[in-house]
């Protein structure tokens, strides 16, 4: 517990999130989201703070270079922000982790769906073994992250296709074949920090068209638990959460509890998956390491799932 917090830890932590992140509208077209771009640079700020001891990104601060006035970079790097910073890193690395589990049953085809500002497809360790990457977002995103790219000289490797697709006139299907994606090789999903602005609906409709893929195929991505499943004093900071996300124009649209996700996981067809929250998480990489008390438990999950070859 921060000692200026006294008593009130979870006002305390609703207050840093307004005052880290500020209200309005402040999507731009073809920018990556705000929430994409916060996570950017919490994994540039991890870096720096903690040596990149939970998750080692040598791009993460030069794709941000043009940023450096960017108040979301700013917060990222108080100290008062150690508990986020090393959750992302912790979603990176077990994201990436995922990765080669899946390079190791046999998988070469991997797709970062909703990119942002990921470089993991600039960097592929596996482009040896014959992993292709396919970065899925917006036209526009891409082109201005394309060009970010381009200002950092961090050059785009052979492995990396850039998969445009405009959701408002094609499928994922139709865009990643148009890209050179082959379905009838299995493939595994990097999917982080996108669910909780989907619908329902097109959760689903995503992880059945993964599902669809031949056996080895997989994917990993973060969910929230229904607020009112919370603990009654972690409310107030998720709700804090929830405002700045929709003033932003990134309003959270679907949860999901454990049970709910695990019974529809196993009826599209995935035969294996872990599960597990983001307080369990840091300590996995960090050992030792307790979440402040406003943070330990708002119901996020970040999860693995597969279908067995």
């Amino acid at each position: 517990m921060r000692a200026e917090c006294g008593a009130d830890t979870m006002g305390c932590v609703a207050r840093d999130i307004r005052r880290d992140l500020g209200g309005g509208r402040s999507m731009q077209i073809g920018r990556p989201s705000i929430t994409a771009r916060g996570a950017a640079a919490f994994r540039a700020a991890h870096q720096e703070l903690e040596g990149g001891r939970v998750f080692h990104d040598p791009l993460a601060a030069r794709i941000l270079a043009a940023d450096a006035d960017d108040p979301l970079l700013e917060a990222a790097f108080r100290p008062e922000r150690e508990d986020v910073r090393l959750s992302v890193a912790a979603r990176a690395r077990f994201a990436e982790d995922a990765v080669a589990a899946a390079v190791t049953r046999g998988v070469r085809q991997a797709v970062a769906l909703g990119a942002g500002l990921d470089t993991f497809g600039c960097r592929n360790p596996y482009e040896a073994e014959g992993l292709r990457v396919f970065e899925v977002d917006h036209p526009a995103t891409q082109e201005w992250k394309r060009g970010r790219l381009a200002a950092a000289e961090i050059p785009v490797p052979p492995s990396l296709t850039f998969a445009p697709v405009d959701f408002e006139r094609q499928s994922l299907a139709d865009g990643l074949t148009a890209a050179g994606f082959d379905p009838a090789r299995p493939a595994f999903f990097i999917w982080l920090g996108v669910v909780p602005y989907l619908t329902h609906t097109a959760v689903l409709d995503t992880l059945g068209f993964i599902a669809d893929l031949p056996g080895g195929s997989g994917v990993v991505f973060d969910y929230g638990e229904p607020p009112d499943t919370l603990p009654p004093e972690h409310r107030a900071v998720h709700e804090a959460r929830a405002a700045w996300a929709a003033e932003a124009g990134e309003p959270f649209l679907s949860f999901f509890t454990p049970e709910e996700l695990a019974g529809d996981l196993h009826r599209l067809g995935f035969s294996a998956r872990e599960d597990i929250r983001y307080r369990d998480l840091t300590a996995r990489y960090e050992s030792g390491h307790r979440m402040a008390d406003g943070y330990a438990d708002l119901g996020a999950h970040v999860i693995h799932t597969w279908i067995q070859g």
